[in-house]
């Protein structure tokens, strides 16, 4: 059972199509489209969110979900693929790499480093590169290879949303606040004319 309410109400999409792929990949929970009320509310959270050090998160993916005339939201759980991008890097304001999320199958790519520190089991920082200014720890927006122009899907991405919004979709639609369950947005457009 999923529910379903529509930000938009383009004519261009087959939003039942892009329910159907998404509901169809494994580690999927519940898929359904977000409305602006919710939307809203979201943005306003996004902009507050602050990680460890104080350090602000931007979450540049969220913006880029926001720009597109639809988003799904997804509930999924352990068993939904790994990201295909980092989500989450350290950045300089003057844009230099200081830090990334690693997958299991990049790990490898810095175990043996001596340039890095491990700040957790999956994230990396790069000690030896500094910023003039401030550092935030960004969200890039990520691919989201499943919805493409080959099945009308275009523009997409995709993004986490700060744990505090998740709380706050999860209330919004009645679902368990199980913390094995995690949200993701995919924003995407129509076929272009």
């Amino acid at each position: 059972m999923s529910f379903i309410s529509y930000f938009h109400s383009g004519d261009m999409v087959d939003k039942d199509r892009a329910l159907e792929i998404i509901g169809s990949m494994s580690g999927v929970e519940k898929a359904f489209f977000l409305d602006r009320d919710i939307l809203e509310k979201l943005r306003e959270e996004e902009r507050n969110v602050k990680a460890i050090l104080d350090i602000t998160v931007r979450n540049d993916g969220f913006d880029a979900v926001l720009e597109r005339e639809e988003i799904i939201c997804i509930i999924k759980n352990t068993r939904f693929r790994p990201p295909p991008e980092p989500t989450v890097i350290l950045e300089g304001d003057d844009g230099c790499l200081m830090g990334i999320e690693v997958f299991p199958h990049s790990r490898g790519e810095y175990d043996e480093r001596e340039d890095v520190i491990w700040l957790s089991e999956d994230f990396v920082v790069f000690p030896d590169v500094t910023t003039m200014g401030r550092e935030f720890f960004v969200m890039p927006p990520v691919s989201f290879p499943e919805l493409n122009p080959d099945n009308g899907f275009c523009d997409v991405v995709s993004c986490s949303p700060s744990p505090t919004s998740d709380k706050k979709i999860k209330d919004r639609y009645g679902l368990e606040d199980d913390p094995k369950l995690a949200s993701i947005l995919v924003g995407f457009n129509g076929p272009h004319s």
